[in-house]
Order: structure tokens, then C-alpha cells, then sequence
């Protein structure tokens, strides 16, 4: 028992059932034409007049298209499959939808703010929390990934938004809300790494002085 629960602990399941929740609702998307893009879109209007708070919860799992779904999953996978080794399985879920959740609350005053009446949909929030994570470990965490750098954690980032802000149709103001509150729970994450490894070393020294 002991050792199947060890070999649950190393396996991405969170992230595994995140891709899968996602390829799912697109088919399911495929065969109903636009009925849960119309109650899931996000639009301040639906959300702040229809009070239709639900929205900023299901975007998150609609997609545009195969290209639009297949980019952000394939991020998701590699990405996120390393991340909820290190981070956890709980950390890290919490951290992916908070992204999410987070990236379409600044989408929404974004929309607010320019008079858009458009609706965005996408994972896109969320997995840019992940990329803000990455940033915050490479700054803060004393557990240093092999190939995670700082230099090429910013080339990344950069990389994604300029991408994001060139391209057609992208809610970059999601994107920028999700790395921010990302990058959050990775510092905390990363604070709360350091607190115990001093707890452990103290811990340590007492039983070696008894």
C-alpha cells in the first residue's frame, strides 16, 4: 500500500485529468455546435449584468479550435506534468485554476475598461500561471530544476507574449493576469519550501545535540 501510494505521488495525474477534462468538453463542443460556448464564453456582460459568474470558471475549459486546443494542452502536459512533481498535486491544482480564475478576472475589467464586448475562451490564464511559477522558482526556490533557468524562463515568457500581443483575436490581458498570479503562488510555494527545509535543519541539529 505504502509503495503504491509513493508511485501516486510521482504521477501527474491532476494535470493528466486537466488535459483530458479539456480534449473531452471540445468534443463534446464538436457535436453541440455553440451551446456551451454561449453559456461559458466569458463577457462582461453576461458576467457582471446576467450575473452569470460561472463564466469565469467554464472559459477556461472551451477552446476555438484544434490548433487553439492542442497549443495550450501540449504546454499543459510537458509543462505542467513537471511542475506537479515538484509543486504537489494540491499546490499544484490550486495554482492552476487560481491562474485561470485570475487571468479571466483581469480579461474581464480589461473588457470594462475598453468597452470590448467580446468573449474570450481558453485555457490560455491558467497555463501562463505556470510559466509564472517557473519565473518564481527560478528566482526564489533553493530546488533548482536541471533546465530551469532564469535566462530561459524570460526568453520563454517573452517569447509567449510576443506571440500573444502579434497575433489576431488572443486576450493577452488573461494571459498577463495568469503569469501574475502564477508567479504569486510560486513565491509562496517557494517561502513556504524554505521555511521548512530551516525547520528540518533545526530539527536536525536538536537531535544530534541530544
Amino acid at each position: 500500500m505504502d509503495d503504491t501510494l509513493q508511485n501516486m505521488k510521482g504521477k501527474p495525474f491532476v494535470c493528466a485529468t486537466l488535459v483530458a477534462l479539456n480534449v473531452i468538453i471540445f468534443l463534446i463542443c464538436t457535436f453541440t455546435g455553440n451551446l456551451l460556448y454561449n453559456r461559458g464564453g466569458l463577457s462582461a456582460y453576461e458576467v457582471f449584468f446576467q450575473k452569470e459568474f460561472g463564466r469565469i470558471l467554464w472559459a477556461m475549459f472551451l477552446h476555438g479550435g484544434r490548433t487553439h486546443l492542442f497549443n495550450n494542452m501540449l504546454v499543459l502536459f510537458f509543462l505542467g506534468s513537471m511542475l506537479e512533481k515538484e509543486l504537489g498535486h494540491g499546490w499544484f491544482g490550486l495554482t492552476y485554476f487560481l491562474s485561470g480564475i485570475g487571468g479571466n478576472l483581469v480579461s474581464l475589467v480589461n473588457k470594462v475598461l475598453c468597452a470590448d464586448g467580446s468573449i474570450s475562451i481558453g485555457a490560455s490564464g491558467a497555463v501562463f500561471g505556470l510559466d509564472g511559477v517557473l519565473l518564481a522558482m527560478a528566482l526564489f526556490s533553493r530546488r533548482r530544476l536541471r533546465t530551469v533557468t532564469l535566462p530561459r524562463v524570460l526568453l520563454m515568457i517573452l517569447l509567449s507574449l510576443y506571440s500573444g500581443y502579434t497575433g489576431a483575436h488572443i486576450d493577452n490581458a488573461a494571459h498577463i493576469g495568469g503569469l501574475l498570479v502564477g508567479f504569486v503562488m510560486g513565491t509562496v510555494w517557494s517561502g513556504v519550501q524554505r521555511v521548512k527545509s530551516r525547520r528540518n535543519i533545526r530539527n536536525g541539529g536538536c537531535n544530534i545535540e541530544h
